[in-house]
């Protein structure tokens, strides 16, 4: 039997962006399923609304059932064990956004067990662990883009 693979993919999501996009393609190479999950922001007055910020996730990825949104207001790590996910997907598009989002990937991973995987918004950039590419193959996944 087969173990479904499911990331979340976290943000505010103000606007949903081209680089966001690009993650969550990419990131349907290596899982079956994403959740994108939409932060609520109470802190940032100036978030646009959840019911705004879904319906441009929608416009760009349509009915495509792969693909699931979800608001959360929690922690990160416990946002994604709560859905049932397997993995932590993050974006960079920068080696600063990488460096950030690589110290996060270990304090979650310290926190909840959960593995972090970071793509670039430029694929040849991008940050997947040898023992994750193996496991992903082992599962079926295709990994060729990110193999070297």
């Amino acid at each position: 039997m087969k173990i479904e693979r499911i990331a979340f993919f976290a943000g505010s999501f103000d606007p949903f962006t081209v680089g966001h996009e690009s993650v969550v393609m990419r990131g349907l190479t290596l899982f079956d399923r994403i959740v994108i999950g939409i932060g609520i922001n109470a802190d940032k007055p100036q978030t646009s609304d959840i019911d705004d910020r879904v319906a441009g996730i929608l416009e760009v990825f349509g009915d495509d059932p792969r693909i699931e949104v979800e608001p959360y207001s929690d922690l990160t790590w416990e946002a994604a064990r709560r859905l049932g996910c397997t993995h932590l997907l993050r974006g960079a598009r920068t080696v600063a956004d990488f460096e950030y989002e690589r110290t996060m990937a270990d304090a979650n991973r310290n926190l909840s067990g959960l593995e972090t995987v970071i793509l670039f918004t430029l694929p040849e950039h991008s940050f997947v662990s040898s023992s994750l590419i193996r496991d992903l193959q082992r599962h079926g996944a295709d990994v060729t883009e990110f193999l070297p």
